[in-house]
């Protein structure tokens, strides 16, 4: 075999390699029945804060676990942890996007983005921040 060929073929080894490891890793978006079906993968969820449900978030008690209640696109309502630090203006967001798994006591945040309101929006779309939980 040619230098040429054998380039060639670990090349396309590298790129198959890499295109299956990005499907592997991907998430998708799902409701909290999905999620509860396939506990183990990670899923994205998006929903709208309950507030009538209360906003657990104690940092003498334990700096890095929010506690809150969202509701799914399909209306299911289910309990959120999230460790990390509660995400500045949360209780104003619009919609919120969750990344994590389930778990038996809950869903069990990764990451969580929110659609703020803006007061100044001149017609653009709402701004999404990130929040990302401490590993």
């Amino acid at each position: 075999m040619k230098k040429s060929h054998i380039i060639a073929i670990i090349i396309i080894a590298v790129a198959i390699g890499a295109i299956l490891s990005t499907v592997a890793d991907s998430s998708t978006y799902a409701s909290f029945a999905m999620a509860e079906q396939n506990s183990g993968k990670e899923y994205h969820v998006v929903g709208k804060l309950e507030k009538d449900s209360a906003l657990v978030y104690n940092p003498q008690e334990n700096a890095n676990l929010f506690t809150f209640y969202l509701k799914d696109t399909e209306g299911t309502v289910k309990k959120v942890l999230y460790h990390g630090t509660k995400p500045q203006d949360f209780e104003r967001s619009e919609q919120v996007v969750l990344v994590g798994k389930m778990k038996t006591d809950g869903f069990q945040a990764n990451t969580i983005l929110m659609k703020c309101p803006s007061k100044y929006n001149d017609g653009k779309p709402a701004e999404m921040k990130e929040y990302k939980a401490e590993s």
